[in-house]
């Protein structure tokens, strides 16, 4: 059939640089005309082969304005879904997203016999690298795909024996932790889960219409940095906001722009003692804007630094 023989003629070309009129035609068992009728057939579909005369000339599978559909066997599948889900796991500065979106893509084609090869090598494999808590990479591809389709979720959080049942929207990480922001149907509201707490996460087949919805990314950071914790302390640095967020890690604070000489944390925690230490450390000129209370645990702080001395 042509339509075999045309992505048989994509596989040859995306295996090496350069062929010849003649070898593919000898791969393909046709004559030259038929490669480049098949040649033409990959360019209409948006492939750039490349084609160059004379001696040693041939056809090339170049670099275009969009990227085309790739064939991979067996071989590159593995290596290819290996790789991605190590990103996605945070081993890749930056790329944890990008990475998650084409393991869900590459997982929903991916053969049953391919899938359990992948997981059978990550299951078999320990990073040194990697977020604070482990999450399962099948919990992010369901999730990831429920987001792309806007089909509910249902699954069972830590601490609570009732089924949740959510519309998700964006996975959010914050390089240690795992985050799903979605709307709550049991709540009607937004709400942030940590996915190291989901436990038997399924997709339904209940699609849903996209909601106007917060920052995800602005989201998650307030939820995890203010919401769990019984104190919130604003207080005011004299430093550059970049310089603050390179010291405070985005789970632990969120750092506003007051000025350029000036930003402002904002951080939570149980205990105000807790929260003095933490911006004593960071060693900047502090003005604390609230609590008020924060202002008694810093004096505590000092004279317990004040009255250390040293054993004769």
């Amino acid at each position: 059939m042509t339509a075999e023989r045309v992505l048989r003629l994509l596989a040859l070309l995306q295996r090496r640089a350069s062929w010849t009129a003649a070898e593919l035609a000898a791969e393909l068992g046709v004559t030259d005309r038929s490669v480049r009728r098949d040649v033409e057939r990959l360019r209409a579909l948006g492939y750039p082969v490349h084609a160059t005369g004379g001696v040693g000339g041939g056809y090339q599978l170049g670099a275009g304005t969009r990227l085309p559909p790739l064939l991979l066997d067996d071989e590159e599948a593995i290596a290819t879904a290996v790789s991605l889900r190590m990103a996605s796991a945070g081993t890749v500065a930056g790329a944890g997203e990008a990475a998650l979106r084409a393991l869900a893509k590459l997982d929903q084609v991916m053969p049953p016999r391919l899938r359990a090869e992948v997981r059978a090598v990550h299951g078999a494999t320990d990073t040194l690298i990697g977020p604070g808590v482990e999450i399962d990479a099948e919990v992010l591809v369901t999730l990831a795909r429920a987001c792309r389709d806007q089909v509910r979720v249902r699954f069972r959080y830590a601490g609570a024996d009732a089924e949740r049942t959510v519309e998700p929207v964006r996975l959010v990480t914050t390089g240690r932790r795992w985050y799903l922001m979605g709307w709550d149907l049991d709540r009607d509201d937004w709400r942030t889960f940590r996915l190291d707490r989901m436990r038997d996460v399924a997709a339904t087949g209940w699609r849903f219409r996209a909601r106007e919805h917060p920052d995800p990314a602005a989201f998650v950071q307030r939820a995890v940095t203010e919401s769990p914790y019984r104190h919130v302390a604003r207080v005011r640095l004299r430093a550059p906001a970049d310089r603050v967020r390179e010291l405070v890690p985005p789970q632990v604070g969120r750092v506003e722009d007051d000025g350029g000489e000036w930003c402002v944390l904002v951080s939570g925690a149980d205990r105000l003692d807790a929260i003095a230490v933490h911006v004593a450390r960071l060693g900047f000129e502090t003005q604390i804007l609230e609590p008020a209370e924060l202002r008694e645990a810093a004096r505590d702080l000092a004279a317990r630094l004040t009255a250390i001395t040293i054993a004769p």
